[in-house]
């Protein structure tokens, strides 16, 4: 049986080519190509696929988010994350949100190929460094299921859900209205209330605790 594959890429250039590699490939076939993430459900209910991959940067819905939804919701699907650069904030924080791995755009379409067979059969495609991480951030908060009382303020959350999504510290001024350092005050004070040392630990932390 072809393994059905939904791919979710902002570029479009960059979608037709994942597009026609997927329907060329033995044994697959691409049921939707999408430019974002916006309407997940339906897009997914539409698409219906074993496999998705997924641009971890992508405009409205960020690609950490869609993973949430989609873990949520369709929690039988693989998911395969795209990124431009090895970002480990980035690809932690997708991982911890429920991806099964990640590749490179550069990726050759032979290994992309076997990266997609693998997530399907149920493997994991992330680099030693990622992997570490995410054992280490396990190994931290023990069982994921027995959540702490955290108690962050509104707007605390707000700023922790905007760093979820990957937003920088710019977009986050902007989207709350309020200035650069009021920001690093807030984060400073979700670090604490957290007991992290960084995004990318808050992210996970925010994610494996079910804080947003």
């Amino acid at each position: 049986m072809d393994i059905r594959v939904a791919i979710f890429e902002d570029n479009k250039k960059l979608l037709d080519s994942l597009q026609q590699l997927v329907e060329s490939s033995a044994s697959m076939i691409c049921t939707g190509a999408f430019v974002n993430a916006d309407r997940l459900i339906q897009k997914m209910e539409s698409a219906n696929p074993d496999v998705v991959l997924m641009d971890i940067q992508m405009p409205g819905l960020s690609g950490i988010e869609a993973v949430k939804t989609i873990r949520e919701k369709f929690p039988h699907v693989g998911i395969l994350m795209q990124t431009v650069f090895d970002d480990d904030d980035k690809v932690f924080a997708a991982i911890c949100a429920g991806a099964s791995g990640y590749v490179l755009k550069k990726t050759p379409p032979s290994k992309l190929e076997e990266a997609i067979r693998e997530t399907h059969a149920g493997g994991a495609a992330m680099t030693p460094s990622i992997a570490a991480k995410v054992l280490r951030m396990f190994r931290i908060q023990g069982n994921p299921a027995k959540n702490e009382f955290i108690d962050l303020t509104p707007r605390e959350k707000d700023i922790l859900r905007l760093l979820v999504a990957g937003k920088s510290y710019k977009a986050i001024a902007s989207a709350c209205f309020i200035s650069m350092d009021t920001v690093s005050t807030h984060i400073r004070h979700i670090y604490e209330k957290l007991q992290v040392h960084s995004k990318s630990e808050a992210v996970a932390k925010a994610i494996l605790q079910k804080l947003i």
